[in-house]
């Protein structure tokens, strides 16, 4: 682990986590506008230019007009029309390449100028891997939608999802430790009671982002408008008659996605009841009660996604305020584990 503290290389990570963030849920709105399988190859170097003039337009819609989507869903499509969900996709990936810049440029000069010690390289190490893994999953999850139907394979989605949203929180971390001082595993301090209720938290909070990325990859958000009742009951038949309808079929995710988080809304304000009970440091008091305020804010949008048919604003307002609740669960869960260490 780090222990070499600097405010330039935290000014990065944060700002990095950001960049993240903003690929997130950028590809969340390239998903909600069906555009995400317009380009059907991918070329790293070659596809960082659109295409340039009416032929190369021409030549990459015809490769699209062999794509599952096309012949089952837009078979109607105009050149224009397509030119408008290939911009998504590409700035999409652009973005990516971007961030991939974003990271590689100012490790390795933080590293040349010894700014990070080579011996604490590990962890940047890391987040470079789970850059190229999101990258990856990313095309297989793309590839999924090209061959024999127009969706991508839910599983590869999620996958991709979690790979970004783990490089996400391994940058909030390492940036909190620059900020606020690295642990010392070599303590080997107790775990706290607020502390392995946060983890708890966060557990709960990764399975229902799982879900949630479940939910889009087979568009189960649409299967009911109405809240609290789905398909006018408030437990539908049939749910969970296979142990595999709680990984495959769209009503039982969805209905596991919606009642999951309210564990979540249990869990975080007794937190925040026990860090006020210990007498807790007051901006770690203050910063919980705002975690409680973006827990239900975040159940709230879930419902108003639900009741709005899943509208692309209110989806992506839930989405990054999803992230956002990652992003403090991660810092939090870093300040208490300081603050056994502390108390060791």
């Amino acid at each position: 682990m780090p222990q070499t503290q600097n405010r330039a290389v935290m000014i990065w990570l944060y700002i990095f986590a950001g960049v993240v963030a903003f690929l997130v849920v950028f590809g969340g709105f390239t998903r909600l506008t069906r555009s995400g399988l317009s380009i059907v190859e991918w070329n790293p170097i070659n596809g960082t230019v659109p295409p340039m003039g009416q032929h190369q337009w021409e030549a990459e819609f015809a490769k699209y007009k062999e794509s599952p989507e096309y012949k089952q869903i837009n078979s109607a499509m105009t050149l224009d029309e397509y030119k408008y969900i290939f911009y998504i996709e590409w700035f999409h990936r652009l973005v990516a390449r971007l961030a991939g810049l974003f990271y590689a440029l100012p490790v390795f000069y933080f590293l040349f100028r010894k700014t990070i010690p080579f011996k604490e390289f590990a962890v940047y190490f890391w987040m470079g891997i789970l850059f190229i893994g999101q990258a990856v999953m990313g095309w297989l999850m793309v590839y999924s939608g090209l061959v024999d139907r127009p969706a991508v394979s839910h599983f590869r989605l999620t996958a991709h999802l979690l790979f970004a949203l783990s490089l996400f929180a391994l940058a909030i971390w390492t940036a909190t430790g620059h900020r606020c001082g690295f642990l010392h595993p070599q303590k080997k301090a107790a775990w706290s009671l607020p502390s392995k209720i946060s983890v708890a938290a966060l557990i709960v909070l990764v399975i229902q982002i799982s879900y949630g990325g479940m939910t889009a990859g087979l568009k189960a958000g649409h299967v009911s408008d109405t809240w609290p009742l789905m398909l006018g009951k408030w437990i539908p038949p049939n749910l969970f008659n296979s142990f595999m309808n709680i990984f495959e079929t769209p009503q039982t995710i969805v209905f596991i996605h919606r009642w999951f988080a309210w564990l979540g809304l249990l869990l975080v304000p007794y937190v925040f009841y026990l860090v006020k009970k210990q007498n807790y440091p007051k901006d770690i008091q203050n910063g919980l009660l705002w975690l409680v305020g973006v827990v239900a804010l975040q159940i709230a949008l879930g419902v108003w996604t639900i009741l709005s048919y899943v509208n692309i604003v209110i989806a992506l307002l839930h989405q990054a305020n999803a992230i956002l609740l990652l992003g403090l669960a991660v810092y939090f869960i870093h300040r208490f584990r300081a603050l056994d260490e502390t108390r060791a």
